[in-house]
C-alpha cells in the first residue's frame, strides 16, 4: 500500500489536464461567437468598430443582450487559458527545460487571458445602453474590445505557443511536426501586431486565435507529465528505427 501511493501523488501532481483546459477555454469562446450569431444573426453579429460610430451605436443598443452574454462567456474563457500557461509553465520545469521558453510561455499566456479579459469588459460597457448615448464612447469601447481581443489576445498566445513549441522540439517532447505547425502559427501571431498600422494584414488575427487553440489542445494532449513519459517515448522511438 505504501508502494502504490507515493506513485498516485507523482502521476498527480502534474496540474490539470492541459488538453482539457485547452478545450474549455475554445469552448467558452466559440459558444461566445455562437450566442452572437443566434441572437443578432450572422450579419449583425460581429460589427467591426470601423463601421463607424452611429453603425456601433444602433447595434449595442439594438442588440445589447447578445453582447452582454458574449462578453460573459468570452470573460469565463480567459480563466482556463491562465491556468493553461501557468499549468504548462510548471510542466516544462518539472521535465528539465531550465531555459527562459517555459517563462517567456507563461508571460504570454498571462498576457492573452488578461487582454481577452479587457476586450470582454469592453463588450460589457457597450452593452450598456446608458454608457452608449454617445456614439464616440461607444465607438471608444467597440475599438478597445476589438484591439485587446485581437491583436491583444493573438500577440499573447504566439508567445504562450512559441514558450511550448521551441522546447517541445529541442528536446522532442512531442512529435516535430506538431513543434514546427506551433512555431508557424506563433510567426503569424506575433506578426499581427503590424495591423495595428496596416489593416490588410488584420487577416492575421483569426488565424493566430483559431490555430492557435486547435494546437493548444492537441499540445495539451501530447505534451509529458514527467520525465518518465519522455524516457518511455524515446525507448519507444528508438525501438521502431531498430
Amino acid at each position: 500500500m505504501n508502494d502504490i501511493q507515493p506513485t498516485s501523488r507523482r502521476r498527480g501532481s502534474g496540474g490539470p489536464p492541459l488538453g482539457v483546459l485547452a478545450i474549455v477555454h475554445a469552448g467558452l469562446f466559440l459558444l461566445a461567437l455562437l450566442v452572437g450569431v443566434l441572437l443578432s444573426g450572422p450579419g449583425a453579429a460581429f460589427l467591426s468598430p470601423f463601421a463607424g460610430a452611429d453603425a456601433v451605436t444602433a447595434h449595442a443598443h439594438a442588440d445589447w443582450a447578445a453582447i452582454r452574454i458574449g462578453a460573459m462567456l468570452q470573460f469565463g474563457s480567459a480563466v482556463p487559458l491562465g491556468i493553461y500557461a501557468a499549468t504548462a509553465f510548471a510542466r516544462l520545469q518539472r521535465l528539465g527545460v531550465r531555459v527562459p521558453g517555459p517563462a517567456i510561455g507563461f508571460a504570454g499566456g498571462l498576457t492573452a487571458s488578461i487582454m481577452l479579459m479587457v476586450s470582454a469588459l469592453g463588450s460589457y460597457l457597450l452593452s450598456r445602453p446608458e454608457l452608449t448615448s454617445d456614439p464616440h464612447l461607444a465607438l471608444a469601447f467597440s475599438y478597445l474590445a476589438f484591439a485587446a481581443g485581437g491583436v491583444g489576445y493573438v500577440v499573447g498566445l504566439g508567445l504562450l505557443i512559441a514558450g511550448i513549441a521551441v522546447p517541445g522540439l529541442i528536446l522532442r517532447l512531442f512529435p516535430r511536426w506538431l513543434a514546427w505547425v506551433g512555431l508557424v502559427v506563433a510567426a503569424l501571431s506575433e506578426l499581427s501586431f503590424l495591423s495595428l498600422a496596416v489593416d490588410p494584414l488584420q487577416f492575421l488575427l483569426p488565424i493566430g486565435r483559431f490555430a492557435g487553440m486547435a494546437w493548444l489542445i492537441a499540445a495539451g494532449f501530447l505534451l509529458p507529465v514527467d520525465r518518465r513519459e519522455v524516457r518511455d517515448a524515446r525507448g519507444a522511438r528508438a525501438e521502431v528505427r531498430s
